[in-house]
């Protein structure tokens, strides 16, 4: 890629993040991951072509099999699968392929058209397009742009982004980041001047938020962070700690709990992750303080219980998670939805979490890892539309031990002897 390297050197530290590397182990492992009654497998594919299709990654039109040749006749010269199909519970198995190296702290990733994606670096500011194009060492990456509004320190810079699901005609993204004095939602065409569409969101070098992604309704939904000041989670009137869902030009949606506002959630401590699943039911991945982390199912004025409570408390006023996990084993932030699987990246833990949903989106037993402590640091996590998963580490963020090729892009399908997930 091109563009000068940045290199991250922050000392700052939050209790659920310490930084230091873990331990290096040679496979990655995915624990029981089962589909059983009431509900069927979908998307089923044949285990013999698990591994030849996590390398092809941008076949005409279907996401597994061979693909159709290019139109100079030659299948797409992409990178081998760098990690082996891993034997889980129930016959389930994944494979993981570097697609992109040498990125900066890759945050948000936003799909594009063209089977390609833009991708966020949190402290340089810059937009980078990966990918259509390929070459032997992986997805072509350039830099398309740089927002030179972005103030970056601490968790603070350029951090989410969207694509309108009218892009194809309009060319519109969306990007949160931190500027000088607040953390901000703008809209853009690439190579254009951002045009703020909602400021005011409280920032500090820690607990920013950030996330940013369009919902089944079309509205626009932003996720803040408490910036460090609890009691603003639970004031309605603050932007910080919430959940918010607008329309493109950053007016509060019709429909939103409180009038003439924003606030979709609230008692969020930082938020920097949120999907919905096949059923349009929208989660969140919360960053714990020093007890549990959390995957909430989100609701229309759901309260999710910050600064009173962390993780389960069983009290009628707030919500409860629908699973946690000690915080040294995730301090997750990125989640997406592919089927009926949840999985999120994790920074302190160094692994995604994978879950099963049922049909009334509770978890079907326990959470699985994948990838424990192979990658380091992982953040982002977005759906493709081939239906596997890209996964960011985030390496260079001050709290890693970053290798030579760091941060990476991987791609990650599910696979199973009867069938599987991509």
């Amino acid at each position: 890629m091109s563009g000068p390297p940045v290199t991250a050197g922050r000392a700052h530290r939050h209790p659920s993040d310490p930084d230091g590397p873990g331990p290096a182990v040679q496979r990655a492992t995915l624990g029981r991951v089962r589909a059983r009654p009431p509900y069927p497998r979908v998307r089923r594919l044949r285990a013999t072509v698990a591994a030849s299709c996590a390398a092809l990654l941008f076949a005409s039109g279907c996401s597994f099999g061979e693909p159709e040749p290019d139109p100079a006749g030659e299948p797409p010269n992409l990178p081998t699968p760098s990690a082996p199909a891993s034997a889980g519970g129930a016959g389930q198995q994944a494979v993981a392929t570097v697609l992109a190296k040498g990125l900066r702290v890759p945050w948000g990733i936003a799909f594009l058209p063209d089977g390609g994606a833009l991708v966020t670096e949190r402290d340089n500011g810059r937009i980078l397009q990966v990918g259509p194009e390929s070459g032997p060492d992986g997805l072509r990456v350039r830099p398309v742009q740089t927002i030179t509004e972005v103030a970056a320190a601490g968790e603070g810079g350029l951090l989410g982004i969207a694509a309108s699901p009218s892009y194809a005609q309009d060319r519109t993204l969306f990007v949160y980041y931190t500027a000088a004095q607040d953390n901000r939602v703008a809209r853009l065409q690439l190579g254009g001047q951002p045009t703020p569409i909602l400021t005011g969101i409280p920032k500090a070098n820690v607990h920013n938020g950030g996330g940013l992604g369009f919902g089944p309704d079309g509205q626009l939904y932003v996720s803040t962070g408490d910036a460090g000041e609890r009691p603003s989670s639970q004031d309605v009137k603050s932007l910080g700690g919430k959940i918010l869902r607008i329309t493109p030009d950053g007016k509060p949606s019709a429909g939103n709990p409180y009038p003439n506002s924003p606030v979709w959630s609230l008692g969020h401590r930082n938020v920097q992750g949120f999907t919905w699943d096949a059923a349009k039911r929208m989660y969140a991945v919360e960053f714990g303080q020093n007890t549990w982390d959390e995957i909430n199912q989100i609701t229309k004025g759901g309260n999710y219980g910050w600064p009173e409570v962390e993780g389960r408390a069983g009290d009628r006023r707030f919500t409860d998670p629908i699973t946690q996990w000690a915080t040294s084993d995730a301090s997750c932030s990125g989640l997406a939805a592919t089927d009926r699987l949840l999985v999120t990246g994790c920074l302190r833990g160094k692994r995604l979490w994978v879950m099963e949903l049922t049909d009334t989106g509770t978890l079907l037993g326990q959470p699985s890892e994948l990838l424990t402590n192979r990658y380091g640091r992982l953040r982002a996590v977005a759906a493709a539309p081939d239906g596997s998963l890209w996964v960011g580490t985030s390496n260079h963020d001050g709290r890693g031990d970053p290798a030579g090729d760091d941060d990476r892009l991987l791609r990650v399908v599910f696979a199973g002897d009867d069938g599987g997930r991509s």
